[in-house]
């Protein structure tokens, strides 16, 4: 094999990636995790054995019932379709070409149209709240990892579940009690808006800027997964105790759990500084991981009547945005 050839195969196209995250998204949106909805069935037969738990278990069976008849339907499970977060992880022998993020994009805007799924992505958080009505930009970043391997992370977000997370910045003495204290807080506040049982993932250690990316990558464990390492295990253990403690429960209505697991991620960080985030997942927690080079997880389908090339459809719709955004701004302007 030359060179040429071995680069080649090494490289990931941003179409294959593109194609990834379309299917992603579609399975995502309809089909609650494997992991979640078993983990939602245990606790309701655990409910059911209880009188005590009876509204608990009405509204884990509900859950279960929703996400059996999202999967069979292929309906979304929450109206709430949530913002898109992409995460490529690249083996350091592989590499990507081309502007990938554009092609995500695409692949974003393709899949809530062909998924009838809501737009709820604007412009500018501060200055122009109107709707892009792709749902696109995605959130996206690239993670070289170990080996040869290349793979996707597709996870929708919806509001509720991030409105309820945070990041603090603790003093290094606060320790480990100090983070439970901090995740126990944030449960206790806001867990009743971002549709419990959860999954809380936590992330602690390297800078204001990233631990917050630990927390979320935490979402993307399996339920019932084992930890790092027995101390890690321990510490998780306890604090999803202590959250299930509260008696929040399902849908905030009492009970248990509150809580399916709580996933910790830690990093190094400055001596002087214990960086801790929480990101909160919902009953509803959407995500898909696909191994581009085996294409393991999902058969990467797309509409065969439309190809990548060219893709007139998507970019005269952005123009038009484009355009309607322009003309509104020119009349802002002349009002003001």
């Amino acid at each position: 094999m030359t060179d040429a050839s071995m680069r080649l195969d090494q490289a990931v196209s941003p179409e294959r990636v593109a194609r990834a995250v379309y299917t992603g998204i579609r399975e995502a949106a309809c089909t609650l995790r494997a992991d979640v909805l078993e983990a939602i069935r245990a606790s309701w037969l655990d409910a059911k054995k209880h009188e005590s738990a009876s509204r608990a278990s009405e509204v884990l069976h509900a859950m279960v019932e929703n996400a059996l008849i999202g999967d069979r339907d292929q309906v979304p499970i929450c109206q709430d379709t949530g913002t898109v977060w992409v995460c490529l992880e690249l083996g350091e022998e592989r590499r990507v070409s081309g502007d990938v993020f554009s092609r995500v994009d695409f692949a974003v805007a393709r899949a809530y149209e062909d998924g009838k799924l809501r737009m709820s992505v604007v412009r500018d958080a501060l200055f122009d709240r109107t709707n892009t009505n792709t749902n696109a930009p995605a959130f996206c970043e690239v993670r070289m990892v170990p080996g040869k391997g290349a793979r996707v992370h597709v996870m929708l977000k919806g509001g509720g579940s991030d409105n309820a997370s945070r990041v603090v910045m603790l003093s290094p003495d606060a320790g480990p009690a100090g983070v439970k204290r901090a995740v126990v807080e944030c449960v206790r506040e806001k867990a009743a808006n971002a549709c419990p049982p959860l999954i809380v993932g936590v992330g602690v250690g390297a800078t204001f800027d990233k631990v917050a990316g630990l927390a979320k990558h935490a979402l993307l464990r399996p339920v019932g997964s084992r930890a790092a390492s027995d101390e890690a295990a321990a510490f998780e253990q306890s604090v999803l105790e202590e959250v299930n403690a509260t008696g929040i429960g399902p849908a905030a209505l009492g009970g248990a759990p509150t809580a399916l697991a709580v996933h910790v991620e830690t990093a190094p960080c400055h001596i002087a500084a214990l960086p801790v985030a929480i990101n909160m997942g919902c009953c509803a927690m959407r995500s898909a991981t696909i191994d581009l080079v085996t294409e393991e997880g999902y058969a990467l389908e797309f509409p065969a009547a439309q190809t990548w090339e060219g893709d007139d459809m998507n970019m005269h719709r952005v123009a038009d945005q484009d355009a309607q955004a322009a003309e509104e701004a020119a009349r802002r302007k002349e009002r003001a």
